[in-house]
Parts: structure tokens; C-alpha cells; sequence
């Protein structure tokens, strides 16, 4: 008989390689000499992202005077900034689908992704005094392990529950003991096999424990924490595992924050969100 160990790995071998495309794009952004034909170039190479990007740059988030029509016109008329978060979001969104363990749809699963993101950036505008592309992009893929691991969870949500109520511990603790794993470790396997820096992989695989991340200094799973908590007070992305997490006085106090500053910034990410629904609606 084959252990679920086993399974859960198996899954993870089938997983899709990451586009390459991303990696590429991310890497020219960061370089100060890559052109703008560089990138477009790039970009170019997968018509998927293309479609996408072309699709959100006429979207109300991004605010654009004209309408675009080529890759060109989209990199000159975004900027750095906002062509990686285009081209980020084009590129993670296939890997999003239904997690039947979550009772998690592959649109909500994205749309609580995406507003995770944006209320990142929101955060580190407030506490960090700038925002963070890293951070963006670990807080998009931070529950990307509930992908490989909801069908998992589907098959043990019972016991999954009862180790809940008889242990009073958290969604988290009781998917580490009935499955062996967690989807925030899981996430952090995931995103080692696409080559994210490890200061993205650590966020994700911390980002409901940031008080046990190795890497003490890093503020990035802490703000992760509190912006998927914030998108889950608003109603986005609330699953089977819904609130059942701990840790949020812990993080808030970290940064000197109130639930009132929290929720303030959870209203302007709403804000945010309901002008990028041709963002959240690259998932079908």
C-alpha cells in the first residue's frame, strides 16, 4: 500500500515547471543596464502571459490613459514595477485550481492570493516605508501548497477536524499531524523546485508561524501573516481552514500595530482589488 508520504510526493513531481518567462523578466528588472526591448522581447516568448498582460493593463488597477494593445506599449506605459507584478500574476495564476480539502475554488484560491498581495504591499508601504517585489511575490504563492494538498486533506478532513477539536491547536498543526505535512511547507517544496531565492521560500513556508522563521531579521513572513489574515477578516478566500490560525496580536505587536490599522489597511486593499478584477479574473 502506498503512504500518503509517497502520494503527496508523487503529486509533486507532476506539478508543471514554472514559466521560465517569470524568472527571466524578474531577473532583467532587477538588472539596472536591461533594456526595454530586452524585456519585451522576453515577454513576447509566451503568448499566454502576453494575453494576460495586455488584458490587465486596460484593467482599472493599473489606470492606464489609452488602451494597450502590444507588449511594447504595455512595458513603456507600466514601468518596471508594475510589468513584474503583471507579469508575476500572468505567469502563477495556471497553477491555481479547485482544492476540494478547502472547499477552496480555483478563483477564490487566486482571488485570496491576489488580494494577499496587494495588502503586502500596503503593510510594508506602512511599516517598511517602501513596498517589496519579493514580498509580493511570496504573499501571491503563499498558499500555493494547498494546490498539491487539497486532495489530501479532502481524504483525511475528519480526522483533520476531530484532531482540532480534541487538541484545541490550529488547521495547521492538525494537517502536520494527520498528513505528515503541512501546505505552507509544502509551498516552500514547490517553490524551491521553481527556483524562487530562498528568502521567498522561507516567507511562504513561515507565513503562519513567522515567530519560528530561521531568518529572524526578515519582516517578509510576518507581513505575509498579517495580510492573509487581513484578506481573511474581509470575507477573501475564507476555506475549510478559514481563521483556525494563530499568531495575529503577535505580528501586530511586532510593528506597533492596532486592529484598527489593520483594518484600515484591509479597506484599502478592498479598494485595490475591486479595480484589479481583470487581474483576479485570469483564473476561470
Amino acid at each position: 500500500m502506498v503512504n500518503l508520504a509517497t502520494k503527496i510526493g508523487k503529486s509533486l513531481s507532476r506539478l508543471p515547471a514554472f514559466p521560465a518567462t517569470v524568472h527571466k523578466v524578474t531577473s532583467l528588472i532587477n538588472d539596472p543596464d536591461s533594456s526595454l526591448s530586452e524585456l519585451v522581447d522576453v515577454i513576447r516568448l509566451d503568448q499566454a502571459i502576453t494575453a494576460n498582460i495586455l488584458r490587465m493593463c486596460n484593467s482599472a488597477y493599473f489606470g492606464l490613459r489609452r488602451k494597450v494593445d502590444n507588449v511594447h506599449d504595455a512595458v513603456m506605459y507600466l514601468g518596471r514595477q508594475h510589468i513584474e507584478r503583471a507579469v508575476l500574476a500572468a505567469g502563477c495564476s495556471r497553477f491555481f485550481k479547485d482544492t476540494p480539502g478547502y472547499e477552496s475554488e480555483g478563483k477564490s484560491l487566486w482571488e485570496h492570493a491576489v488580494g494577499s498581495a496587494l495588502l503586502s504591499q500596503i503593510l510594508a508601504k506602512k511599516i517598511l516605508k517602501c513596498e517589496n517585489s519579493q514580498l509580493f511575490t511570496a504573499a501571491l504563492l503563499h498558499d500555493i501548497g494547498k494546490v498539491i494538498l487539497g486532495e489530501f486533506v479532502s481524504e483525511k478532513y475528519f480526522e483533520i477536524r476531530s484532531t482540532m477539536s480534541a487538541r484545541s491547536c490550529s488547521f495547521l498543526e492538525a494537517e502536520e499531524e494527520i498528513l505528515g505535512a503541512n501546505h505552507a511547507v509544502v509551498g516552500k517544496v514547490i517553490t524551491a523546485s521553481w527556483d524562487f531565492p530562498i528568502i521567498i521560500q522561507q516567507a511562504i513556508a513561515f507565513h503562519h508561524r513567522p515567530d519560528l522563521c530561521p531568518e529572524t531579521e526578515s519582516p517578509m513572513p510576518w507581513l505575509i501573516h498579517l495580510a492573509d489574515q487581513g484578506c481573511l477578516m474581509m470575507g477573501i478566500g475564507i476555506g475549510a481552514d478559514g481563521l483556525s490560525y494563530n499568531g495575529l496580536d503577535e505580528a501586530m505587536s511586532r510593528y506597533g500595530f492596532a486592529h484598527k490599522d489593520l483594518e484600515d489597511a484591509a479597506s484599502l486593499m478592498i479598494i485595490e482589488l475591486n479595480n484589479a478584477q481583470e487581474l483576479v479574473g485570469i483564473v476561470q
